[in-house]
């Protein structure tokens, strides 16, 4: 697949919007079954990494704003690595390496941004 044609980018579209649905679809249908707003990990590791208060933050808005991180990735690697005319093990290297990346680049941005929000409601 080019990565120039518009095939592409609706293919990514497609993934992105069908993993942006099944995550928020999994965490309401685990928030039915539970009865309560549950943390979950990534949120957690935002938490502890910037030092947030937790109980300044809306985790309804929070989780939904992770799984669109989640999604993002997920979507954004996977299109793009599966549309490498490479070799199988090459594709999920690649991908491995460049997932490992995103994940730690956007949750570091997301976590200074919550910083940053934290401080302008003190204010």
């Amino acid at each position: 697949m080019d990565l120039n044609s518009p095939i592409f980018l609706i293919y990514f579209f497609v993934v992105l919007f069908l993993l942006v649905f099944v995550a928020i679809y999994v965490h309401n249908l685990r928030k039915v079954k539970k009865k309560k707003q549950d943390t979950i990990g990534e949120l957690n590791y935002v938490v502890k990494k910037f030092k947030l208060d937790k109980k300044r933050i809306n985790y309804k808005k929070e989780i939904r704003v992770v799984a669109l991180l989640d999604s993002l990735i997920i979507a954004s690697v996977g299109t793009f690595v599966t549309s490498l005319e490479i070799a199988i093990f090459l594709q999920l290297g690649l991908g491995f390496i460049l997932m490992l990346a995103l994940i730690y680049a956007l949750f570091e941005i997301y976590g200074r941004h919550l910083v940053n929000k934290l401080r302008r409601d003190d204010e």
